[in-house]
């Protein structure tokens, strides 16, 4: 059990790391080619921060462990959106921007919805994932081609993008050597994932939902909280509103047309609705005023402590 917890730490820290210097070389490599800012800031750093939960649904799928993937992004979506945005918001009351209200919110919750329809039969396939996959491009077209007419979100998106150093060939190296370094970390977790789950007599879909949720959550937990004590709370919430909607699309869109994802009865019929439940409850929370109080923030944490509890009381 040692060797797989020593796994899963390893493979958490390379997915950390690896992010961090994709990002970096892929946005310095992207300016150097002309590509505008807002366009930087809105695909390559989104995209690039999901590529670690992108590098666990693909290694899934190849080692026919399509339920840790599954499990991982319900689960990731869960702790975005009731632990990371609700301390953000028991910090200090959230103001939600509009564009939030009207794009992010309705389109995350439509893919939440469409992901728990499709994976109720127990599997998702190759059709499916390039559905979900299909509206993540659109989604992203969506909010650059609308950025890109807005002065104030050009200049949110530029601030986003990590100054451009050293020479083209050393940002080449840096996103090459930041993918690879995701790709060992995937792997390396994925294995001590499955060898956790087997130890402790649990399903993978609970280490995916427990495990490497939490863990593949703490970048977005570290620049959610930074952001909120930088007083930039719109940044905030976008970031984890896009996020549960590229986990979805981009996430486990791609993994499945890798090799279709098995999906257990507890994944379609609890933990899925639940992690839509989640979505659902704030669209009333963040149209109420246009801000999620602190009373409202605490109330998302505590939630989440009460469905761990029960998730582990029950499940393992």
């Amino acid at each position: 059990m040692t060797a797989a917890v020593l796994l899963v730490a390893g493979g958490l820290a390379l997915l950390i790391v690896g992010a961090e210097v994709l990002v970096r070389g892929a946005a310095a490599l992207a300016g150097a080619w002309g590509v505008p800012p807002v366009v930087v800031g809105l695909t390559v750093v989104s995209v690039g921060t999901s590529a670690p939960e992108l590098a666990i649904g693909i290694d899934s799928a190849i080692n026919d462990a399509g339920p840790l993937a599954i499990g991982n992004v319900a689960g990731t979506n869960i702790v975005n959106l009731l632990l990371v945005l609700g301390l953000s918001a028991a910090i200090a009351p959230l103001a939600i921007a509009v564009p939030t209200i009207r794009r992010d919110l309705p389109i995350m919750a439509a893919i939440g919805l469409l992901l728990l329809a499709l994976c109720w039969d127990g599997s998702l396939s190759r059709v499916e994932g390039a559905i979900l996959l299909a509206i993540a491009v659109g989604y992203t077209v969506l909010i650059v081609g609308q950025a890109r007419r807005d002065p104030v979100a050009i200049q949110v998106a530029a601030d986003e993008v990590p100054a451009p150093r050293g020479r083209g060939w050393v940002n080449l190296l840096l996103t090459v050597a930041g993918l690879a370094v995701i790709v060992v970390g995937a792997d390396l977790l994925v294995r001590g994932a499955v060898d956790l789950s087997r130890a402790f007599g649990v399903s993978e879909a609970v280490v995916g939902l427990t495990v490497v949720a939490i863990g593949t959550s703490a970048p977005e937990l570290v620049t959610t909280l930074v952001s909120t004590f930088r007083g930039e709370r719109d940044i905030a919430i976008g970031n984890l509103i896009g996020s549960s909607t590229y986990n979805i699309g981009l996430v486990l869109g791609g993994s499945a047309l890798v090799a279709p994802l098995a999906v257990t009865p507890e994944l379609a019929h609890v933990d899925l609705p639940i992690m839509v439940a989640v979505m659902l409850v704030c669209i009333p929370v963040f149209l109420t005023g246009r801000r999620m109080s602190r009373a409202e923030g605490i109330g998302f944490v505590l939630a989440y402590v009460v469905y761990l509890t029960v998730l582990l009381a029950v499940r393992t």
